[in-house]
């Protein structure tokens, strides 16, 4: 499974590590190579590794988009790799300078698919059967996030007996590995496999009953 993959190095993280205390243009292009040889390069082996069980795979821009931002810092401190399966759903592993991340879900909330997600979990079927996708997911030790309001959506009853499901606006679940030595090994491709698997489920459900745009190339 992780032939031609040999996990991120050390100096990936290392890159991240010293981007957070220097986000600068003049830090970037002096450590440029070191991004494409440490991180960009890593990833795009990883998701080649996963993409006969997954489908092909993107890398995100490492640019940010400071149109709406106050934050004026130009560059992303972390890299996250995608693959789509249906409208704004799908698999994500992210590096950064704590180590590496995986998860999968729905990960937009345009207004469209956000009135499919709350119809599909209003109804008893599809919403009993996503409250018990996710318990399962929670026992495994995997956490369930996403954008939440905090308080009950419009048009629905605070005693709904999914509230705390209707209240999110995007729904998806994973882990962090943080930085173990495996990491940076190809025994990496394998894990991230194993929990994408594990997943895949809550995909499929969020595939089935959500739609809207896919996820922007942020």
């Amino acid at each position: 499974m992780s032939a031609g993959f040999d996990g991120f190095p050390v100096e990936g993280l290392d890159f991240y590590d010293d981007l957070e205390v220097d986000n600068t243009r003049t830090f970037w292009t002096a450590n440029k190579q070191v991004y494409l040889d440490a991180v960009r390069t890593p990833m795009l082996a990883l998701l080649d590794r996963l993409e006969p069980e997954f489908g092909p795979g993107k890398v995100f821009r490492p640019y940010r988009d400071l149109r709406y931002s106050h934050d004026p810092t130009p560059y992303k401190t972390h890299q996250g790799g995608y693959v789509a399966i249906g409208p704004a759903t799908g698999w994500y592993v992210q590096v950064d300078a704590g180590g590496v991340r995986v998860s999968a879900g729905c990960f937009h909330s345009e207004r469209e698919s956000l009135a499919r997600f709350r119809a599909a979990v209003d109804d008893d079927d599809s919403g009993t059967a996503l409250e018990r996708l996710v318990r399962r997911l929670a026992r495994k030790g995997l956490e369930i996030g996403g954008d939440r309001l905090k308080t009950r959506p419009r048009g629905y009853p605070a005693d709904h007996p999914r509230i705390d499901l209707l209240r999110h606006r995007s729904l998806h679940a994973g882990r962090s590995y943080g930085s173990p030595a495996w990491v940076h090994t190809g025994e990496l491709a394998d894990r991230v496999c194993a929990d994408w698997r594990t997943l895949a489920p809550l995909v499929e459900w969020a595939r089935e009953h959500i739609g809207g745009p896919t996820a922007d190339d942020e």
